[in-house]
């Protein structure tokens, strides 16, 4: 005879009371970045957020937006790439919350340019934002996430780090690339403590940067460069902020446990077809 099984309701993709991380939490427009979906997504799913950015009122921007739907936020000024002021944000946030379980590595930059026309400086630059960065708030992280057995930290790669795509972008490219690796390397390290790494890989995300990218690459021709996007997606339309923003949450949550060291790609299946 077959036992009944009684099934308790639940909500989820709950995130009630979790501290959760989201670096570049701003936008650098009007509208919806990834960081500042990211932020608003976790927060309407009961999380407290730490958000962090280069440009104080950009974030602000964004906790606006948290806390006139209700919802907590807590924003800082950060240099990502300063190693002393990242331990210092850090020591705020474990003396404030006493712990961290969620961390959220969004920040990144991209140039044009490939070795025979970038600057030493310029290929630096991007791997300090795009790769050391998300080193130094991951160095922060790991101790108190295995001492509570328990973390999820969610890296910001790009289709970029999986294959070319059109944009000579080759320190991009490249960092997006080593932040894959990175991450699969040290989910494997620390799977017996319980701390979870992946990656959620963007492909053409219609954001407030993209005005920024037509600038870069392809001489200011917005609506140009907008349509050319458009037609690269397989579905004929680039994903927004919140395709990217809804992998994340999954990645945080309790529903994604057994989960670590690979990739969530939100590309609309870009990287599926022939270039």
């Amino acid at each position: 005879m077959l036992k009944k099984i009684y099934f308790k309701e639940v909500l989820m993709l709950n995130l009630k009371n979790k501290i959760a991380i989201v670096t570049g939490c701003g936008s650098v427009g009007n509208g919806w970045g990834n960081g500042r979906a990211i932020a608003t997504t976790l927060s309407r799913q009961g999380a407290k957020v730490i958000g962090t950015d280069l440009n104080i009122n950009h974030a602000n921007n964004t906790k606006n937006y948290i806390v006139n739907e209700g919802n907590f936020c807590e924003t800082f000024e950060l240099n990502m790439v300063s190693e002393s002021e990242v331990d210092l944000f850090f020591q705020k946030v474990i003396n404030k919350y006493s712990t961290i379980d969620i961390l959220v590595n969004n920040v990144g930059r991209s140039e044009p340019g490939d070795p025979e026309n970038m600057t030493f400086e310029t290929w630096h630059e991007q791997f300090n934002v795009n790769i050391d960065a998300a080193f130094l708030c991951i160095k922060h992280a790991l101790p108190i996430m295995k001492k509570n057995k328990y973390g999820s930290i969610i890296n910001i790669s790009s289709v970029a780090g999986l294959r070319y795509i059109g944009k000579p972008q080759v320190a991009y490219s490249a960092s997006k690339a080593a932040l894959i690796q990175m991450t699969k390397t040290t989910a494997v390290i620390h799977a017996r403590d319980n701390v979870r790494l992946n990656c959620v890989v963007p492909g053409l995300i219609h954001t407030p940067l993209v005005e920024r990218l037509a600038k870069k690459y392809a001489d200011g021709k917005y609506e140009e460069f907008v349509q050319h996007r458009h037609n690269q997606v397989p579905m004929k339309k680039m994903g927004d902020a919140f395709d990217v923003a809804n992998a994340v949450l999954f990645l945080s949550s309790n529903e994604a446990k057994y989960i670590t060291g690979t990739e969530i790609i939100v590309d609309g299946g870009l990287t599926s077809v022939t270039p």
